[in-house]
């Protein structure tokens, strides 16, 4: 039985994906779930959020022959090899990580070429296994280090990469910013999931007989969550308000295909698993620290002011967490 896999995912960059994906690992672990995050984001920013810069030249440059990105796990299949099994990075007892690579973005036209190549009528292996070669690494070492559950981090694209990172995945989670960009986003994106689940189930018929496991697709949306991580000070509240309006109607007729003319107010959406607040002042601290904000301590520089608001944080995330197992039944 494979092990689920939640996407983190917008077409619309500077959203806080990442930082979603790197705290609900955090707090998914101090729940007591084995977390396996896995970067499929060329830029690997999650990778440099969970490790320091002495551990990255560990492994991109002190052993670059090691299994030990998403990348080097499957670039042999660029050639005629096979799949590596992937050496994870122990984070923490719970959480266990597959680094990103900035050579991924060179796998982008394989996907590419192979994507047709995988409705023909004869020699469907390599084809198969070039497209879900994301998903046969994450699933044999999530099995290995008995893990619960699959985060992934993917780019705010909708290329060939992200195509074959999402049909791995189960369940697609939706940052969101409260601005048009975002609003864009999720017109983008809505269409692009429908696509690809549709494609994906007919090329999972055309091969009748599979010799190799292949993930069913599903990507189904689970809700969205609304950040401000990045909110500009002298920005005026309405212009954001403005757009917050406009979410959960959008949400619903770009994701879930909806013809609804109407929507529930955000604070109302229950499709809207939490609106984030703006811990910009924790941001510094916890890279520092090399923490999540919500694990702050006096001794990181969260006094005063900041130690409540890291309590607040924690709240934030204890909640959000379990809206998010409970959509996804791991609670």
């Amino acid at each position: 039985m494979s092990v689920p896999v939640l996407a983190f995912f917008n077409n619309k960059g500077g959203v806080g994906k990442t930082t979603l994906a790197y705290h609900l690992s955090w707090m998914f672990g101090a729940m007591g779930l084995r977390i396996l995050a896995v970067d499929l984001d060329p830029q690997a920013n999650l990778t440099s959020a969970f490790l320091d810069e002495d551990r990255l030249v560990a492994i991109w440059q002190d052993t670059p022959d090691a299994p030990n990105t998403i990348f080097r796990c499957i670039q042999p299949l660029l050639e005629v090899g096979d799949i590596r099994p992937a050496e994870c990075i122990g984070v923490t007892d719970k959480i266990s990580l597959i680094p990103g690579d900035l050579a991924l973005s060179g796998f982008e036209d394989e996907l590419t070429i192979v994507w047709p190549a995988s409705m023909n009528e004869r020699n469907l292996v390599r084809p198969f296994k070039v497209l879900t070669a994301f998903w046969q690494t994450m699933q044999a070492a999530a099995n290995e280090r008995e893990a619960d559950l699959i985060l992934i981090d993917v780019g705010p694209n909708l290329g060939a990469i992200n195509r074959s990172a999402i049909i791995a995945s189960d369940f697609v989670l939706i940052p969101l910013g409260a601005d048009l960009f975002s609003l864009q986003g999720l017109r983008n994106l809505g269409p692009s999931l429908r696509s690809w689940r549709v494609s994906w189930k007919r090329r999972l018929d055309n091969w009748t007989n599979p010799s190799i496991d292949l993930p069913s697709g599903s990507m189904q949306p689970v809700g969205y969550v609304a950040q401000q991580h990045a909110v500009r000070l002298h920005r005026p509240v309405k212009a954001y308000d403005r757009w917050l309006r406009r979410i959960p109607l959008e949400y619903r007729v770009s994701v879930k295909g909806s013809v609804a003319d109407t929507a529930p107010s955000i604070a109302d959406d229950p499709e809207c698993l939490a609106m984030l607040k703006n811990y910009q002042s924790l941001i510094p601290m916890a890279m520092e620290a090399r923490k999540p904000i919500f694990m702050l301590k006096s001794a990181d520089g969260a006094i005063g002011a900041h130690s409540y608001a890291v309590q607040s944080a924690y709240t934030d995330y204890r909640i959000l967490a379990e809206k998010v197992l409970a959509r996804i039944g791991l609670r």
